[in-house]
């Protein structure tokens, strides 16, 4: 498995060999001691998926601790523009996010450990986004940081996105009370 680090401490992509042939392909998408030797030591517990129409934008979510999730998220099908924040106030990277594409055709698995938000463009009708979290969903750890806080500057592209009234109504991280 190839593992890629990142500016930020943290996140890492990780790429498994994929195995072509007539029939199609076949590739690891959780390996338990591959992702120990890139450092993810974390259990998981609990699998999500959703399924998103181009132009969705859900984001920037994260859950407070004690349940904080480190996310293993991968595209199954279609594509989209990922995107996580440090939100870990003490970091050296505070407010610094990463982007990146993830596709279907690549089969990369993107490692964000807690202390990041985190948000995705669909890029396709009907792209099936996978996530393996290393906590339950907790209601009310719920957070999130709204997408477009000018104090970060995501560069999103277009404009024409769907955002859940929920998502269109979070607060800026100036705005948000100390989590990490």
């Amino acid at each position: 498995m190839k593992v890629t680090k990142f500016d930020i401490e943290g996140p890492l992509l990780l790429e498994p060999k994929v195995f072509y042939d007539d029939r199609g392909l076949f590739f690891e998408s959780y390996n338990e001691l591959e992702l120990a030797k890139a450092g993810i030591t974390d259990k998981f517990v609990q699998d999500n998926e959703s399924v998103s129409k181009k132009n969705v934008l859900r984001g920037m979510h994260f859950q407070a601790p004690p349940y904080a999730q480190g996310k293993l998220v991968h595209v199954v099908f279609g594509s989209v523009i990922d995107i996580v924040i440090d939100i870990r106030e003490e970091s050296p990277t505070f407010t610094k996010y990463i982007m990146l594409t993830l596709s279907a055709d690549k089969k990369q698995l993107f490692w964000i450990p807690p202390g990041f938000a985190h948000g995705f463009l669909a890029l396709e009708d009907n792209t099936i986004f996978r996530y393996k979290c290393t906590a339950p969903y907790n209601n009310a750890s719920e957070r999130g940081i709204i997408y477009n806080d000018s104090d970060i500057g995501i560069p999103w592209p277009g404009d024409n996105f769907i955002v859940s009234d929920k998502d269109l109504v979070l607060p800026a991280l100036k705005l948000s009370e100390k989590i990490f």
